[in-house]
């Protein structure tokens, strides 16, 4: 009976004070009851009848408030469980690539003709990498500061030519802004932070050694995005970047727990280094072009480039490796990813044949370009179908060599009956008459033979014609420093004419500025549109068409009309002359850039005019480094020749 008793005590307890208990207790409790009733059913019945009198009286939002807390109990122990899970994974792959590096890396010294290091006991990866990411940054805005950087900087480049690259810029209104910051990493974790729109306004302002460094593909760029980084470069500034090697091919090479959807620099961090990268919005897309950085942008700027670096040197077991291990060892792990663009197809086939950066490059130029948003370079230009040089001779009746010439040229000689066929191979043709003039010596330029290739990087194919100093300028030389000059024509290929170009724009943008002769302004426009002509057209034309203009508005268009022709009445057939009237009116004031430039420097006679040539000349060797040219090509080319026949004071009549 107590039992009873309690039990019809708990039950009426229960009924009165529903409203206060979660439904689980409730629910808990009533299974517990004593079996059987005062009406005499049975047990089951009376539960189940209890239940459903006691939901059907409890109210409707206790019933959202448990499924809420079911739906929110149930998603954080999912995700708890998945936290669980992937953290077991991320330990169990670290120590499984590890492993495997160290068996790949003791297989290949075995197999190995060189004398390498066994690899010693794993050392701890995040203390190496820590010791990456605690070394020295360096914040470059002078040139003078680039010069106390550069030793430092070189020093790591002679053990292991490496950089950890990326780049900062700003983006106002959609629309990007030159590169702001530069980042560079050497293997020591030195970082350098080279503010380019401090260091230089132009291309020419900046170091030589950082021009040098960047285009040096023998010291490998290494990073996310790389590529892209690459060609906003060189669009930007005119620097050209070699030796690239994106890091998500790495990644995908030799991680296999690597996806495709998990490549971005961060997640990179935190799989392979389990380090954290802040990537916040706020850093993100701070001001790179503030007078100070925060402690915070230098922190995070400093951070993308040592981790990049840092997550090559684990990728290709750097830290698995006794050191000093032969940096051979480590670029034959690279083989078919350098300077090639990121593309997210899988991995490059190793077999591939290893191509130089431009044969790259120009690969990477076939198919439709509009499917690609950016262009490589070289991409547009229209090579040649036939070499340039023909080395085909000339002598003189006496035999002297007068010069080389292309076959077309040689033959013409021999249609017309002024010249013998002396030889095939070499093609040479005697002439019978006595030529103009005669080369001072027989090494001359234009005696030597010339070989069809880019005098940059030695191409043999897909090359064009490219101009040393650029037509807009030698078009107004005198006839005197143009007249049969093929000095200053040499072969480049398509993607070495594309740095060129850029270098180019760099170097006019400077003579732009020292003689007062913008390019683009009104002044280097021919032709200027008239705004006065172009509201008369535009008066005719709506009288013309617009059949229900305000009577008010017809006599202001009329008069506009009759003050532009000096009439008192205006016809039908003055509106049909005004509505197809030309808009456009010459320009008096035109005067192209390059003959202001040309203007300058002839002030001074013939030797001044020659130093504007010698100029782009030398212009064309610090910045292309070409490393295949003729013999005997100079920058003083023909210029003692000219001044001892005409004089340095000749008068310089321009073309």
């Amino acid at each position: 009976m107590a039992a009873k008793g309690s039990t019809e005590l708990f039950r009426h307890k229960l009924r009165g004070r529903s409203e206060l208990l979660p439904p689980q207790l409730i629910l808990r409790f009533l299974p517990l009851t004593v079996p059987g009733s005062h009406t005499g059913a049975c047990p089951n019945t009376w539960l189940w009848a209890d239940r459903k009198r006691y939901f059907s009286r409890m109210p409707r939002h206790a019933g959202l408030t448990l499924g809420v807390a079911s739906l929110v109990g149930t998603t954080v122990g999912c995700l708890i469980l998945w936290k669980l899970i992937k953290h077991r994974r991320r330990h169990l792959y670290t120590n499984v690539d590890q492993k495997d590096l160290c068996t790949g890396l003791t297989a290949e010294v075995k197999d190995s003709d060189h004398s390498v290091q066994q690899p010693f006991e794993k050392e701890c990866t995040l203390f190496s990498v820590e010791k990456i990411l605690q070394a020295e940054v360096k914040i470059v805005s002078k040139a003078e500061e680039w010069d106390m950087v550069w030793p430092l900087l070189q020093k790591d480049l002679d053990v292991y030519p490496v950089l950890g690259m990326d780049c900062e810029w700003v983006s106002v209104d959609g629309r990007t802004n030159p590169i702001s910051l530069l980042q560079m990493a050497s293997h020591s974790g030195l970082c350098v932070l080279v503010r380019l729109p401090r260091l230089a306004s132009t291309v020419c302002n900046i170091p030589k050694t950082l021009i040098t460094l960047l285009a040096n593909s023998s010291v490998l760029k290494v990073g996310v995005g790389c590529w892209e980084d690459a060609s906003k470069l060189i669009n930007d500034y005119g620097l050209s970047v070699k030796g690239i090697v994106d890091i998500r091919y790495l990644a995908m090479r030799h991680r296999r727990d690597i996806f495709q959807n998990s490549l971005s620099l961060k997640t990179l961090s935190e799989t392979i280094l389990c380090f954290p990268l802040d990537k916040s919005f706020q850093l993100r897309c701070s001001n790179w072009d503030a007078d100070e950085f925060t402690q915070d942008q230098v922190f995070y700027a400093a951070r993308d480039a040592q981790v990049s670096l840092a997550l090559f040197l684990q990728l290709l077991g750097f830290f698995t490796s006794k050191p000093p291990t032969a940096w051979e060892y480590f670029l034959g792990k690279c083989q078919g990813l350098i300077d090639v663009p990121f593309k997210g197809k899988g991995v490059i086939n190793v077999q591939k044949r290893r191509e130089g950066p431009l044969e790259q490059l120009s690969c990477n130029a076939q198919g439709d370009p509009r499917r690609h948003k950016k262009k490589p370079l070289g991409v547009g230009y229209s090579v040649r179908k036939s070499p340039l040089y023909d080395n085909c001779f000339l002598h003189a009746p006496d035999g002297q060599p007068l010069c080389t010439c292309d076959r077309k040229k040689a033959q013409w000689y021999l249609d017309k009956g002024i010249g013998d066929l002396i030889s095939n191979d070499p093609f040479v043709v005697k002439l019978r008459f006595e030529p103009s003039g005669r080369p001072e010596s027989s090494v001359d330029y234009y005696l030597t033979v010339k070989e069809n290739l880019c005098v940059v990087c030695g191409k043999r194919e897909s090359y064009i014609r490219k101009n040393i100093v650029p037509h807009e300028y030698r078009r107004h030389f005198p006839i005197q420093m143009k007249d049969h000059n093929s000095h200053d024509v040499l072969l480049l290929c398509t993607s070495c004419h594309a740095v060129s170009n850029c270098y180019d724009n760099g170097f006019k943008q400077q003579l732009a500025m020292e003689f007062s002769a913008p390019i683009g302004c009104e002044e280097g426009v021919r032709m200027l549109e008239d705004p006065i002509r172009r509201q008369v057209r535009s008066a005719a034309r709506a009288l013309l068409n617009a059949l229900k203009l305000p009577e008010s508005r017809r006599e202001e268009l009329m008069s506009e009309i009759k003050a532009f022709y000096s009439i008192d009445e205006v016809t039908e057939g003055i509106l049909k002359e005004a509505a197809n009237l030309e808009t456009r009116i010459f320009n008096e004031t035109y005067t192209p850039h390059g003959l202001k430039i040309v203007q300058c420097y002839a002030k001074g006679g013939l030797k001044s005019l020659m130093e504007l040539e010698k100029r782009w000349r030398q212009h064309f060797l610090d910045k292309m480094s070409p490393k295949f040219l003729p013999k005997q090509w100079s920058v003083d080319h023909n210029h003692s020749k000219l001044i001892k026949k005409y004089g340095e004071d000749l008068p310089i009549q321009l073309g």
